[in-house]
């Protein structure tokens, strides 16, 4: 990702978070865009990626945007990738864009002589989930949460 395309990344990721941390998550509104302000913050100080964050823009046959992705290693020097954020733009789903982006995340990953890859995903998230089933990731860890309203 050029450093000219982070401001847009940002723009939308964030309250993409914020909206996930409502629907799948329960938290309400306020508290989701707090955490989600100060997760990308964490991520992108002054608005700038960290150091050890990789950025890439996944392109359609034709070279325009399609989505992202965004993945480090975690913890530094372990040898395991964290994939951070995949997204594909809503118009664009269904199209093996997401798939294709893993693809070249794991391959990219791989090249970088790290040796596994996770990521978390919210148990709501059912496209995604079977996505990541289907492609070889098992769970390893489930949380379970029930209101009590």
């Amino acid at each position: 990702m050029r450093d000219d395309e982070v401001p847009a990344y940002l723009a939308d990721a964030e309250p993409q978070y914020a909206q996930q941390l409502v629907d799948y998550a329960g938290m309400e509104a306020d508290a989701a865009q707090a955490k989600a302000r100060a997760d990308h913050e964490g991520l992108f100080p002054a608005g700038r990626p960290r150091e050890d964050l990789l950025l890439f823009v996944l392109e359609d046959e034709e070279g325009d945007a399609v989505g992202r992705v965004m993945y480090s290693e975690r913890p530094p020097g372990s040898g395991k990738a964290f994939l951070w954020d995949i997204e594909v733009d809503s118009e664009a789903r269904g199209r093996g864009y997401g798939r294709e982006g893993m693809r070249l995340f794991e391959e990219d990953a791989r090249a970088r002589g790290l040796r596994q890859v996770s990521l978390n995903v919210f148990g709501g998230n059912e496209v995604a989930r079977s996505l990541y089933r289907s492609i070889g990731y098992a769970e390893s860890f489930v949380e379970m949460t029930k209101r009590l309203d």
